[in-house]
């Protein structure tokens, strides 16, 4: 079985939102290995882990260009190689100020204003290496369920393998899985202070590109390469 591959935002190993978001998650993306929760919200270790299993497959993270199966005649290798070179032309970008919203039925840390520099970062990263990316095959137009009114999603998705791209994309860093609106309300209420402090202290960057490989359908994704924006 092929492997998939994305390309993400996610801080610095080691770093306060690394730390952070990661111990959310419990787990070390570079790694797979597990980590101690900070205990944020009181409730049992388990549903703790049920509510933030979905989001931990992936790594604490930003989507720039979506898992995608490598074309023909590609590997790990050239895909890297063109991390870098599109890395070379883009520049750090400052997040602003992250903040904990209920969006599409999960909770996320997004940019409290617009930016479109931003958007035209993610932009280039799907358009500058979609030449790499296996056209869809009717397994993944089966499984990802596109509401069959939206036109532009619909195109979106045949064109680049996914519909969340362009002027429909919206920086977002995915702390839970699917969860109701009062529990929504709980984990908000209770990450809003430390999330403040670390905009504060640490005023969160948008600074490398990362390439992550699924190695097989399910398996955790893992944090394979950094690659540092142009300074």
């Amino acid at each position: 079985m092929t492997p998939r591959y994305a390309i993400y935002y996610a801080p610095r190993r080691g770093s306060a939102w690394w730390n952070f978001g990661a111990r959310w998650l419990g787990r070390d993306e570079h790694d797979d290995q597990p980590l101690a929760p900070q205990g944020w919200l009181q409730m049992p270790t388990n549903k703790f882990q049920r509510m933030t299993g979905a989001a931990s497959r992936y790594g604490f993270h930003a989507t720039l260009k979506a898992p995608f199966h490598l074309a023909g005649g590609c590997d790990g290798d050239v895909l890297l190689e063109r991390v870098r070179l599109l890395a070379r032309a883009l520049k750090p970008l400052p997040l602003g100020t992250l903040v904990p919203v209920f969006m599409d039925g999960f909770v996320a840390l997004v940019p409290s204003r617009r930016n479109p520099a931003l958007s035209a970062l993610a932009q280039a990263c799907v358009q500058e290496l979609d030449d790499l990316r296996a056209p869809l095959d009717e397994a993944a137009r089966s499984k990802r369920r596109i509401d069959p009114g939206d036109a532009r999603a619909q195109e979106l998705f045949e064109r680049y393998g996914y519909p969340h791209v362009l002027e429909r994309f919206r920086f977002h860093m995915t702390l839970t899985g699917p969860v109701d609106t009062a529990l929504a309300g709980k984990v908000v209420a209770q990450i809003a202070r430390p999330v403040a402090q670390l905009n504060a202290e640490a005023p969160p960057m948008l600074d490398r590109l990362c390439v992550f490989a699924e190695p097989r359908t399910g398996a955790p994704l893992r944090r394979i390469a950094d690659v540092e924006l142009a300074p």
